[in-house]
């Protein structure tokens, strides 16, 4: 019974965060991918403020800031006289969204799936919390449709690969993706196998792990290259030199936000690792 109304709370309240906000004019955004998908429905000119994940498109640099999606402030996000906030479901501290809260600035938690359906319900979500849910349907078919083929075309062309996902470097060994990650699920999006699904989160693997993963391709967020050097260099690492991805020059660096945020750009980025999989680039 306890479990019935904990999930039907869950549903209640992920249902709400997706209905129109009262008043979406002066918006401040927390979270990379929100902030993506409002420049994608053209929509920039009502943010007022953004975290500092959000670095794309390039513009977003130039907005007010409110720190870290995870550190914020309450002082600093009501400073800038937000309408309405709209975050990630890791924003917070909770208690600063609890005192936010409490100031009658609306709060909007867009509910995140990492996967490509994922990334179409959160441009759904929020066009429908900004009142613009009919340009957000037609900007996903006219802009992302012909992608999302082209991304399922590629899914039935492409032989069973395994693909590991490197954040960066974890104390001399790579902190790889496992299940429940935003990793896991852009492997999967991709129509690949996770060969380190069996642990949840993100961890530091060991050499031996590795090498029986057998990743036929191996994938590094360029941040956490540019934190361990060349290429070169990541595939001489004693965990990955003898993998079959390391041996055929088989690693890509990939921006982080692209790839991992699940916004437009992540279908993108998805397209590119099949094509690669399937020797077209």
């Amino acid at each position: 019974m306890m479990k019935y109304i904990l999930l039907l709370f869950f549903i209640v309240n992920q249902s709400f965060a997706c209905t129109q906000a009262t008043d979406p004019s002066r918006i401040t955004s927390a979270g990379g991918s929100l902030t993506e998908i409002i420049y994608f429905m053209g929509l920039q000119q009502r943010l007022v403020a953004v975290d500092v994940t959000s670095n794309y498109p390039t513009d977003a640099k130039n907005l007010p800031s409110i720190g870290y999606v995870r550190q914020l402030s309450a002082e600093g996000v009501l400073s800038l006289d937000p309408t309405l906030i709209i975050g990630e479901d890791d924003m917070g501290p909770p208690s600063v969204i609890n005192q936010i809260k409490r100031t009658k600035v609306e709060i909007k938690i867009v509910p995140e799936q990492h996967s490509t359906m994922g990334i179409i319900n959160k441009i759904n979500c929020i066009g429908e919390i900004v009142g613009e849910s009919d340009l957000a349907k037609k900007l996903i078919k006219s802009n992302l449709q012909s992608k999302l083929d082209e991304l399922a075309e590629n899914k039935l062309n492409q032989k069973e690969s395994k693909i590991i996902y490197i954040l960066g470097m974890q104390s001399g060994s790579p902190l790889i993706a496992g299940s429940n990650t935003s990793g896991d699920g852009f492997i999967r999006m991709i129509g690949a196998i996770n060969p380190l699904s069996e642990f949840e989160g993100w961890k530091p693997v060991g050499t031996e792990s590795i090498i029986n993963a057998a990743p036929d391709l191996i994938i590094i967020s360029k941040r956490g290259l540019n934190g361990f050097g060349t290429i070169e260099q990541l595939a001489a690492h004693p965990a990955l030199y003898l993998t079959p991805a390391a041996k055929n020059g088989n690693i890509i660096a990939l921006d982080g936000m692209a790839s991992l945020g699940f916004g437009p750009r992540t279908i993108d980025m998805a397209i590119f690792v099949s094509k690669k999989l399937n020797g077209n680039s």
